[in-house]
Order: C-alpha cells, then structure tokens, then sequence
C-alpha cells in the first residue's frame, strides 16, 4: 500500500458495479479495522457482514439513502461497551467513538487500497437495523459500510479539505504562528 496515495485518493463512492467482492477481501478490510487503537485493547467491536438482498434492502431504508441497496455487501459495525463502561466509566463512550471512527477508517482505507468502494453511513434507524439484524438493545450500531466495486462510470474523487493553515495552532487555541522555541542554557 502507498499510504499517501491511498489516503489522497479515498472517497465516499455511491455508484457501484453489479460486481461481488470475493469473500476475503472483505475479511481483509475487517482485518485492518481490528488492527486500530482500542482502549485497553478491549474487543469492543463487532461486524456483521450482510449479502441477503431483503436485508440490504432494510437496511437500504433505514438509512434513507437507496445508493446503499446497489452494494452486493454491506457491513455493519456495531460496539459492545460492557467492559469499556466498567474500565473507564464516564470516559467510556468518548473512548468507543474513537474506536469505532479508528476502526472504520482502517476499514475504508483497506477497501481503497484494494480497488473496492464504499461511504461510511452514520445516518440511520438504529432501531430498524436492530430488528432487521437481532442486535441486542445493549449493542450500539456505529455504521453501515456498503461494500463494492465502483461502476466504470465513476468518477468520484475526495473532496478539497480545509486549509492546514486554519486549523493548525500553537501552544493555545487560535495561535497561527508558531514561535522559536527558546533554547535553555546548558550547565
């Protein structure tokens, strides 16, 4: 992988071929969303991979996006915080998001790299992909990840970031200008 490359070149595709991912490459990226930081190395997450045309369609409406009912696979990412919530108590749930945004990341940026696409889906009925799937009430559900090849029409490339200058500061909020740091003597 050409790290730089593949994070320069990563987007939220919608368009996609009637073309199935093989199997192990979606183990692959699975793979890759495991390797990321996890608090305490806890296993907080879970995914569920879904080919069943009806439940892609559920799944589809509960997000209320229909580009999602074109993928051959999706997966969902769900998080289990028992643990995490004994551990780290109030500071729980901020360490799970981070989780679940690392690991989601790594997933996308495997599927990149492997000439796949996908959009990260946050937007959804949890209580529906909860039905549809039988994910217990003390599961949350993180995203939906539709999983495929991008049509050969496709010609989605990432969107313009901000500026590093407008959100780089130094040493207090808002400080643009980074100023020499003063050497202390030596004895």
């Amino acid at each position: 992988m050409n790290l730089n490359k593949t994070l320069k070149t990563r987007a939220s595709i919608r368009n996609y071929s009637n073309k199935k991912p093989k199997y192990d490459k979606i183990i692959d990226a699975i793979e890759a969303a495991n390797l990321a930081p996890s608090p305490g190395n806890l296993p907080i997450l879970k995914f569920i991979i879904i080919e069943d045309e009806e439940k892609i369609g559920k799944i589809t409406q509960a997000c209320q996006q229909p580009f999602i009912k074109k993928a051959q696979v999706l997966v969902v990412v769900c998080s289990d915080s028992k643990r995490t919530n004994i551990m780290y108590d109030k500071r729980a749930d901020k360490y799970i998001k981070q989780h679940a945004g690392a690991a989601i990341e790594n997933f996308l940026l495997k599927i990149t790299d492997m000439k796949l696409a996908s959009c990260w889906v946050g937007a959804f009925s949890d209580i529906t992909i909860k039905n549809t799937l039988k994910i217990p009430d003390e599961i949350e559900v993180e995203a939906v990840l539709p999983i495929a090849y991008p049509h050969k029409t496709d010609k989605t490339k990432q969107k313009s970031k901000p500026n590093l200058g407008n959100i780089i500061f130094f040493e207090t909020w808002n400080n643009k200008y980074k100023k020499p740091i003063r050497k202390t003597g030596t004895h």
